[in-house]
């Protein structure tokens, strides 16, 4: 990320030094190219001697971790078992497929602009803690200070972390108070060995007190069979114990840990969670020394599965813009935030489509508000055994916003050209997904229109009660009607040109603004055709969720009663249903057209 440290107005009143931010720096030569290296240098050596002496705060510090990557599925591969039938620990690291990790595959990350570093870390896979003994093989520890060595040589920051491993955290929520007890004498025994081995390291080294464990997931069964047993403000209240106590360990144990940076796992490190009012940020001795994690995989059917092969909908981008905004909450108050991971995982060796788009963004959003974005890669997009980054074009992408890439804005230049990239995206993403005769949104009209989402997740238009046209899967074309009256109309969708959607999860007939222009009217369905073929279907009602969006169910699973406002145009609910259409889940959907008349209902018979 290109961005600019001030740490104190003294240092820094006469020039700002960049360390990250986006546009094109001028180009200089002779004396002034020269002039320019020497300032650098100079302010290099001044970040270096604050970073030393560790006069930064997380904030401060944000703005020098730049862009980050994961060493995924690598030290944190688990092979607990393997262990305790007396393999080394270290062999785990390739439990995962991941080759073994060189100095020069670290080096080859710092050159392809990635400034920061997170090791996640099995540390049970060197313990064995199940006969009591919370000891970390001594070989474990040398790796991954290895690795941290690498790290630090190449002048990036680094994570070290407890990364899932296995989910021992599920020993919280157990039945029993003596495996409760356990796993915080383990997680107390785990960190104290981790503080001591590492007191003295750099500042530039980051603990972090867990992965996505603290949340719900301390009811993980994986080892306590017996978890489950905490209700979800319980849940709020260990991750709280569980992280003030990892604060009040590490400055314990001296040295450089009595001041350095740590990173608290946010709840499920999910946004919305994490800014409930429940979660909690632990006290600190230190001043300015706490950064929140949280992770970003959303959506998860893009950037996680399958099941949506595209992004860039006007409502994607407002997602992500209004999820990532919701953390300056914490920035407010002077924490650091860093997205431990982000992704859109690849299919095989490949990016997805818009994955281009999606880290732009998703970058921006960074630069906007001074947030340390660290991307999830298991030798997928960045090639270990090549050290590089095959994509050319997110390799660009990546090496653009590395903290050397430029030298020439200050941080008011880098917000104001995150916000202006943002804003210009989001209007790119609404002409692309306005066709020609779309009806535009507007509280004077009624349209009609339907509400589809594929049974394998993979297409979707307008879902839900606010009608959008844009807010579809780019290649939808769809023929929706205007009602100004008691009359019939046609709707349709054609996804003949967007893959291979299949079956159906959800679908409804709607009509924006029906209860408020045209109350008490009633739909009824009088042709119902996918792929050109007339389908037999059930007898639906009129209802409305919001008291403004009129609808018809076609297909939805998660009404299980007639609502109190059904209606329909014989007045009889008999028989009537929130699911009248049985499509196959492995039908290939390419188009749905419904014919239907909109006609005031009479009174519902009792």
């Amino acid at each position: 990320m290109k961005k600019v440290i001030s740490a104190t107005a003294a240092l820094f009143a006469a020039s700002a030094l960049l360390v990250s931010g986006c546009g094109t720096q001028p180009a200089v030569t002779g004396n002034t190219q020269s002039t320019a290296q020497e300032t650098q240098e100079t302010q290099n050596t001044q970040v270096q001697e604050m970073t030393e002496s560790n006069t930064l705060t997380a904030l401060e510090v944000s703005k020098l971790m730049g862009n980050g990557i994961n060493l995924g599925n690598t030290m944190e591969a688990y092979d607990h078992q393997g262990y305790l039938n007396g393999k080394d620990p270290t062999s785990s690291e390739g439990a995962w497929g991941m080759p073994h990790t060189t100095r020069e595959m670290i080096d080859g990350m710092k050159a392809a602009g990635f400034d920061s570093l997170r090791i996640p870390v099995a540390w049970t896979n060197g313990m064995n803690f199940e006969s009591g003994d919370y000891t970390i093989d001594a070989r474990l520890l040398d790796r991954v200070e290895e690795i941290v060595g690498y790290a630090l040589d190449a002048d990036m920051y680094v994570i070290v972390n407890d990364h899932w491993d296995g989910s021992w955290w599920g020993m919280f929520g157990s039945a029993s108070e003596e495996t409760r007890a356990k796993a915080m004498d383990m997680y107390m025994a785990m960190w104290t060995q981790i503080a001591e081995r590492f007191r003295d390291h750099s500042y530039k080294l980051i603990f972090e007190s867990a992965n996505e464990e603290l949340g719900d997931r301390l009811n993980d069964k994986d080892i306590a069979s017996d978890s489950g047993t905490l209700s979800e403000n319980e849940c709020y209240e260990m991750t709280y114990r569980i992280n003030s106590e990892f604060v009040k360990l590490v400055r314990e144990s001296g040295g450089k840990n009595a001041d350095r940076f740590l990173l608290i796992a946010g709840y499920n490190t999910d946004i919305t969670r994490t800014c409930d009012e429940r979660f909690r940020m632990p006290d600190d001795t230190a001043d300015g020394k706490l950064f929140l994690s949280v992770h970003y995989y959303t959506p998860w059917d893009y950037c996680g599965i399958k099941a949506l092969d595209h992004w860039g909908s006007p409502k994607q981008y407002d997602e992500q813009n209004r999820l990532l905004k919701m953390l300056t909450k914490f920035t407010d108050q002077g924490y650091g935030i860093i997205i431990g991971e982000y992704a859109v995982l690849m299919n095989g060796m490949s990016p997805k489509p818009d994955t281009d788009i999606f880290y732009t963004n998703f970058l921006n959003n960074c630069d906007l508000y001074n947030y340390v974005p660290m991307l999830w890669d298991c030798n997928n997009l960045y090639r270990r055994n090549e050290c590089r980054i095959a994509n050319e074009e997110l390799a660009k992408l990546f090496l653009d916003r590395s903290l050397t890439a430029q030298s020439s804005l200050t941080e008011e230049q880098i917000a104001d050209n995150a916000r202006k990239e943002m804003e210009e995206a989001l209007e790119a993403a609404e002409e692309k997904m306005t066709d020609e005769g779309d009806i535009p949104a507007s509280d004077d009209t009624a349209v009609a229109w339907i509400m589809y989402q594929s049974g394998d997740y993979t297409a979707a238009y307008c879902v839900g009660d606010l009608y959008d046209p844009t807010n579809k899967t780019y290649g939808i074309k769809a023929q929706n009607a205007l009602i100004t009256g008691e009359g019939t109309y046609t709707v349709s969708l054609d996804l003949k040109d967007i893959g291979n959607p299949k079956g159906v999860a959800f679908a409804a007939l709607g009509i924006s603004n029906g209860e408020t222009l045209f109350p008490g009217y009633a739909i009824t369905i009088d042709s119902f055709k996918v792929n050109g073929e007339e389908k037999e279907i059930g007898k639906g009602y009129t209802s409305s969720d919001d008291d403004k969006c009129t609808r018809m169910n076609l297909y939805n699973g998660w009404v299980h009663k007639v609502p109190d406002n059904a209606r329909t145009a014989d007045g009889s609910l008999e028989d009537v249903s929130a699911q009248i259409w049985e499509a196959g889940k492995n039908e290939r959907i390419m188009t749905i057209e419904i014919t239907f008349t909109f006609s005031k209902a009479p009174a519902v018979e009792e």
